[in-house]
């Protein structure tokens, strides 16, 4: 499911529960030996499907630890990005030479609970939702516009290195073409190529879940087609 939001030099690696049998490091097994037995299977299946990612990339299992605000810590010479919620995990991994950051969210398709969206959104943001629960009913807008955000912050932090805070980038959702576009309001992380101002990102609903992903290639890559937006399964209309 995730592939169909991923150019080719992206490698998504996906489970729907936790009975693939994964093997911690001692140091990830420090992490959670106080943890409640959800966060345990979340931490353990996630790091399964990243085993899986790297070695699909050519690269040998190696412990993912949480650094900086919780950012995975990957091998030199990768990129990469891990999300997880109910019934859903995903890793999604590139080489730095041709990606130069990723953010991926899942989420399940449900109403964000109460309190949240008024935390999140912007006034622009609460009338576009208010338009597209009009006329594209079919999906829940306002927990994908949290997704959106938190796609937008995974794939900011390892360029920037600090916190973005989700009244600081502006998210538009495109409901026919399972696209959004993200204005960031401060200014944006530099990349080799210059400043970004933002971020294009791509979403899905199917499954009863909401995967919203961001993938800024670098110019060498030559996967310049398969970054052209694919329509959501599911049209609202």
């Amino acid at each position: 499911m995730l592939a169909e939001l991923l150019p080719t030099a992206v490698v998504a690696v996906e489970a729907y529960d936790d009975s693939a049998p994964v093997e911690l490091f001692p140091e990830e097994q420090a992490i959670v030996a106080r943890a409640v037995d959800k966060r345990r299977r979340e931490f353990t299946t996630v790091r399964g499907c990243a085993r899986q990612a790297l070695a699909r990339l050519g690269y040998g299992p190696a412990p993912i630890l949480p650094g900086q605000r919780g950012a995975p810590q990957w091998p030199a010479g990768i990129v990469g990005t891990m999300t997880h919620c109910e019934g859903y995990r995903a890793c999604a991994l590139a080489l730095d030479r041709d990606v130069r950051t990723l953010g991926v969210d899942a989420e399940p398709d449900a109403p964000l609970p109460e309190g949240v969206l008024e935390a999140i959104a912007l006034t622009d943001e609460l009338a576009m939702l208010r338009d597209l629960d009009t006329r594209s009913r079919g999906v829940h807008w306002d927990r994908l516009l949290f997704s959106a955000k938190e796609a937008v912050y995974k794939a900011w932090f390892p360029l920037a290195a600090k916190w973005l805070d989700f009244s600081e980038a502006r998210i538009a959702i495109d409901p026919d073409a399972g696209t959004f576009e993200a204005t960031l309001l401060v200014p944006g992380p530099v990349t080799p190529e210059g400043p970004l101002a933002g971020f294009s990102g791509r979403w899905l609903s199917r499954r009863g879940l909401l995967l919203a992903s961001i993938v800024v290639t670098a110019p060498s890559a030559t996967d310049g087609a398969s970054t052209a937006p694919a329509p959501a399964e599911r049209q609202p209309g």
